[in-house]
């Protein structure tokens, strides 16, 4: 067996193996049948735990085609195997260009889809842009990411979004654990892979500080480092304060920093003013979904020279002299270098999203726009989660819930 390919295969038997909570819900769904013949395109980031994800949709009778959501992010270990031990269609390969990254979002469309995967948008996006042909035969997607949400509802408001899709980025089970727990350790672990440098008694900027912004600077804390969050949102950059942080302006903020990490949405938060004032030896990273949220551009301009100095690091020299680190060319740190979430974390995550994919089949009527995941599933997967890890929890009792559901007794 080629060694990529067996590479491939113990990453994915090891991901599979410690995702109780999926495998369990893989053989519900399985039973049910509502996803038996139905063709699903899928854009997430191909590795191991995406890989036991879409092995489930196809163990519960889905055809499945997938690619990348994003160039840097692949396994191709996993994709190898996905390929050859298991005659999957994967398109996917690390380094892609930008024109094989559309190219193989484009095949994943080769098929009459009936439910779409989507990290980011862009798969969701080209289907109303280029394949509207294939929209009928739609009933439902599902997307995992804050910056997808965010597309999809200004989609939804401009009244172009002509399928349902679910948020499962808004679910408590995601969001709470995936977003902040998930982000908080890939990225600690995709900047460390890179420069192997301390983290501890260093400056470390968090610009943003939605859930996975809280993430990052609870463990960059937790490494020793001393946390600084630059925030626009009011309410956000109070609750950072009494989170313990100091806050500040990006720009006050990147000329004390030696770590910066954005993790916003949105683009160009580390803009020409911010890499003026860059602190001499700064390290900057990215784990938002796409590469913009660092101005590159920016910052080719205000350097004199580039030059690798150590894989997935490249070094700016700037025309005043100073040193400006960027890693994975501005791409999310934490699967460009990293591995991504944890495991026991994307369990919980790509559960609600093959409950997501039966719930858009098994309710047909849903309309046209963005869908919260309904409660009972996130219960579900929280209690399926418990009962993995051995965890038995109090419930209330019929007494209990005859006070909690009345309005007239105090005592």
């Amino acid at each position: 067996m080629d060694k990529q390919v067996e590479k491939g295969i113990k990453r994915l038997e090891w991901a599979r193996e410690h995702m109780a909570v999926l495998n369990t819900v893989r053989e519900e769904v399985g039973d049910n049948g509502f996803l038996r013949g139905k063709n699903i395109s899928m854009a997430l980031h191909v590795e191991a735990k995406t890989g036991v994800l879409a092995l489930s949709l196809a163990h519960a009778g889905a055809n499945v085609k997938m690619a990348s959501c994003n160039p840097l992010s692949t396994d191709d270990s996993v994709a190898e195997a996905l390929r050859e031990e298991y005659g999957m269609d994967v398109y996917a390969r690390r380094g892609e260009s930008s024109e094989e990254y559309y190219m193989h979002l484009k095949n994943t469309l080769e098929h009459p889809t009936n439910i779409v995967i989507d990290d980011g948008g862009d798969l969701i996006s080209m289907i109303h842009t280029e394949r509207e042909d294939l929209i009928d035969g739609i009933h439902g997607g599902a997307e995992e990411t804050t910056t997808g949400i965010v597309r999809l509802k200004a989609m939804e408001k401009d009244g172009a979004l002509r399928f349902p899709v679910m948020s499962v980025n808004d679910a408590y089970m995601k969001h709470m654990f995936d977003n902040r727990y998930g982000t908080g350790q890939s990225t600690i672990d995709g900047l460390l892979t890179a420069t192997n440098l301390q983290l501890s008694g260093k400056n470390f900027l968090v610009v943003g500080y939605g859930w996975c912004g809280r993430g990052i600077a609870m463990r960059a804390r937790g490494m020793g480092a001393n946390v600084l969050v630059a925030e626009v949102d009011p309410v956000k950059a109070v609750e950072a304060k009494m989170d313990g942080f100091g806050v500040l302006t990006c720009k006050e903020g990147i000329s004390r920093a030696d770590f910066v990490v954005t993790a916003t949405g949105c683009k160009d938060v580390v803009n020409r003013e911010a890499l003026m004032v860059a602190k001499d030896g700064c390290v900057m990273a990215n784990s938002g979904h796409f590469n913009n949220e660092i101005s590159t551009h920016e910052l080719e301009k205000l350097s004199k020279s580039s030059r690798e100095v150590r894989e997935d690091v490249v070094e700016y020299g700037m025309t005043d002299g100073r040193r400006l680190y960027l890693l994975a060319e501005g791409r999310l740190v934490n699967l460009a270098i990293g591995q991504g979430h944890p495991v026991e974390i994307m369990d919980m995550s790509f559960a609600l999203q093959m409950l997501a994919a039966e719930y858009v089949v098994r309710n047909g009527d849903l309309s046209p726009g963005v869908h919260s995941i309904p409660r009972e599933l996130d219960e579900k997967v929280a209690r399926l989660m418990l009962k993995a890890d051995g965890i038995v929890i109090d419930s209330l009792t019929e007494e209990q819930e005859r006070y909690l559901g009345s309005w007239k007794e105090g005592t």
